[in-house]
């Protein structure tokens, strides 16, 4: 899969302005009312990465989740990244 060009990667944050993107990779922190909220959204953000085939890097710090998407096996960012971030945001 190859990696996108900055123009779609600013397209992308532009309309998803919680990621950020650094470092070759997006990350968007998420909040909760408490660990069992965080516990609940790290097990269905679980199910959609599987689903992908893809997995995101989880941060789970009581009532934030921290995650973050890159291609690992192509260096930075791909198709595969920002569609899992916007099913991600379905989530919530």
């Amino acid at each position: 899969m190859a990696l996108l060009p900055e123009s779609d990667i600013l397209v992308f944050t532009g309309a998803h302005p919680e990621w950020s993107w650094a470092n070759d990779s997006i990350t968007r922190t998420f909040q909760f009312e408490d660990f069992k909220g965080s516990m609940s959204f790290v097990n269905s953000v679980g199910e959609s990465a599987e689903e992908a085939g893809h997995h995101p890097d989880i941060d789970i710090r009581w009532n934030k989740v921290t995650l973050t998407l890159s291609t690992h096996s192509e260096g930075g960012l791909t198709e595969k990244d920002l569609s899992l971030a916007e099913e991600i945001d379905g989530l919530v």
